[in-house]
């Protein structure tokens, strides 16, 4: 009798534990990794209907997110909502809201990049030397007989280019209300194109490359360097892919096109969440004869030129693996719409260092890192330098979040200027290959912050206020992208797949949230940098955000 009652004393208490793991261990991961329906979306509350950060979301409550709008990022109340039924400009509301006008530190010349003097006296050199070639090369054209267009370099120290460069600072590319930005997007979409050429990297091909590379470097996408008539300069990528076309399922990542309206779309994103990383892009129509072939000095461009049977012209890249006609891109019959993003100050004056992404993918057809087989890789990240302090994996975190909403796959380095050091932002560069499916998520994107589970206070805030009807992400998004030239830059399933991987987002954070609980994932914008992160205990520094 006795060896019964052991029995079923110890059939109970190993029934209790068995219940308790699957309830707390086993039930919550099945959850996380539980796959999206048919069409590879997350399962996330609908983009219109129950919202997933108000409280009682699934019989849960969540007092954390609850009025969180009016509460700052040292837990300040700073306003309350807007009353709904007047809502106006949704962007303009979004930009007016109390979490978009915290002031930033006043910045002293170690926070900003740029001094007016050393600027100014460098690009003064850069005229000169400009003014001196082409004397060289008008001299060299009359002596062959040869027209050449001649347009006059008008260097204007007020430029709008000049002002985004003397504006970057330690903490983003530009301010929240710089009018130097509006103006840059205007003189790039309207200013006259005096100089095209290829851009650095791909003259460093010389048109040589090993077409047995899996992942061909740059010249497949195509990209200009063109040089405004103010010696403004800006990145053409010039239209590859229709708005209504979805990136094939069976294409790598890889080897996906570059889209030119990513590019616009990703500039617009950046800076509805605030983060002002990426450099200001804008949408244009360009001449490819008179503004590209016209202008140009480089005998390799102008060798890459042709005539199609439809009486377009066309040139295509000058990298041997896509040296044919079926890889040009086209103007019809000469125009072509494209991107034209703002080039940063150059590397002698503003050096920058590239850095691998923790979570860079595996660039071949099989292979894959160690994130993506090993749960507890953040552990590791967090012991390395630069990552083992201050806000290096928070930026990370930021880029991961921002690169899932877009859909990019391809953030394989990141940049950051030298001179900020380990505590500068990361640059947010090259942000064509997003928006190639909208009915897709890739929730291993969002890898670094599934993994590491912390997340800025700020960010949180920002994203929930975006998940708020009164501020929808899709809407603000749509508003601000019909400003541009080229609109609409999305088709709608993309502005909708905004709002549905922005629930994804949040689960994702609240899941992390449930399991270590908010002093644990949710932190300030700066921590200390001799405090580890594994603690990952906010530290609050008065009158510093982002």
């Amino acid at each position: 009798m006795m060896m019964r009652r052991d029995r079923l004393l110890l059939a109970v208490t190993l029934t209790a534990i068995f219940t308790a793991d699957l309830y707390f261990v086993l039930l919550p991961k099945l959850r996380q990794r539980q796959p999206g329906p048919g069409n590879g979306a997350c399962l996330c509350p609908s983009s219109r209907g129950t919202n997933f950060t108000l409280a009682g979301y699934s019989g849960l409550t969540i007092p954390w997110f609850s009025n969180i709008t009016s509460i700052d990022l040292q837990g300040k109340e700073v306003g309350a909502m807007d009353d709904p039924t007047d809502w106006g400009s949704k962007l303009g509301r979004l930009f007016a809201h109390p979490l978009y006008n915290i002031q930033t530190p006043e910045l002293g010349l170690e926070e900003r990049l740029m001094q007016s003097e050393e600027l100014m006296e460098y690009y003064r050199r850069k005229v000169s030397r400009w003014e001196r070639h082409m004397k060289l090369y008008s001299e060299a054209a009359a002596a062959l007989n040869m027209t050449m267009l001649e347009h006059q370099v008008t260097f204007d120290p007020e430029a709008s280019w000049l002002k985004f460069h003397l504006g970057i600072n330690r903490y983003a590319l530009y301010a929240r209300d710089d009018p130097a930005i509006t103006r840059l997007l205007q003189d790039m979409q309207a200013t006259t194109v005096i100089s095209a050429d290829y851009t650095q990297d791909e003259k460093a091909l010389k048109g040589a490359c090993d077409c047995t590379q899996v992942v061909k470097p740059s010249g497949h996408h195509l990209k200009l360097a063109l040089k405004m008539q103010n010696f403004g300069k800006a990145m053409f990528k010039p239209m590859r892919q229709q708005r209504d076309q979805e990136t094939p399922g069976d294409v790598f990542y890889f080897v996906d096109f570059q889209r030119h309206n990513a590019e616009i779309a990703a500039f617009h994103l950046d800076r509805i969440l605030d983060f002002r990383r990426v450099p200001p892009v804008v949408g244009r129509l360009v001449n490819v004869t008179g503004e590209i072939l016209l202008t140009t000095h480089n005998e390799d461009l102008r060798s890459v030129f042709f005539t199609s049977p439809a009486n377009n012209t066309c040139f295509f890249a000058k990298c041997l693996y896509v040296c044919k006609t079926e890889y040009a891109v086209c103007g019809s019959p000469d125009l072509l719409e494209g991107s034209m993003s703002a080039y940063l100050p150059g590397l002698s004056i503003a050096p920058r260092i590239s850095l691998p992404n923790p979570w860079i993918r595996s660039y071949t057809f099989t292979g894959r890192e160690e994130w993506e087989v090993n749960p507890f890789y953040c552990d590791t990240i967090k012991r390395l330098y630069p990552y083992n302090s201050g806000n290096r994996l928070l930026n990370i975190i930021d880029m991961a979040i921002f690169d899932f909403l877009i859909g990019n796959m391809d953030r394989h380095h990141y940049e950051i200027f030298t001179k900020f050091g380990d505590e500068g932002f990361l640059l947010h560069f090259d942000n064509a290959k997003g928006f190639g499916k909208h009915s897709h998520d890739e929730m291993s994107i969002l890898a670094p912050l599934s993994q590491c589970c912390i997340i800025k206070r700020s960010t949180l805030l920002r994203l929930q206020l975006l998940s708020q009807d009164h501020y929808r992400l899709s809407d603000v998004m749509r508003e601000s992208l019909g400003g541009d030239a080229l609109q609409p830059v999305l088709a709608e399933p993309h502005l909708q797949a905004l709002d549905r991987r922005l629930q994804c987002v949040l689960k994702t954070v609240h899941r992390c949230v449930r399991r270590l609980g908010e002093a644990q994932v949710i932190t300030t914008d700066f921590v200390d940098t001799s405090v580890m992160p594994e603690s990952v205990k906010p530290v609050a520094m008065p009158n510093k955000e982002k």
